[in-house]
């Protein structure tokens, strides 16, 4: 995953998301950050959940969302992301 601020996130999303509100999307992610430090996992397939789209969507890993097992050229935010 590539990493990424919360605030860089959400400027590059409600830029192409103008719909977005900005203040709820950046709650729901220091959530998600949140719940994944806290072992959350995907309600679907026990899997770490994957932080940005858990804020999102709903909570669940990256695979179960997208459909892609490839997430090397994805975002996720940065406190989370693991070397």
């Amino acid at each position: 995953m590539v990493p990424i601020s919360i605030e860089a996130f959400v400027n590059k999303h409600c830029k192409n998301n103008p719909e977005e509100n900005p203040n709820q999307l950046r709650k729901d992610l220091k959530q998600a950050v949140k719940d994944k430090k806290n072992g959350e996992t995907c309600f679907n397939c026990g899997q770490e959940i994957w932080a940005i789209g858990s804020a999102v969507a709903y909570q669940s890993c990256f695979s179960c969302l997208t459909g892609e097992a490839d997430s090397s050229e994805d975002y996720e935010i940065n406190e989370v992301c693991w070397s």
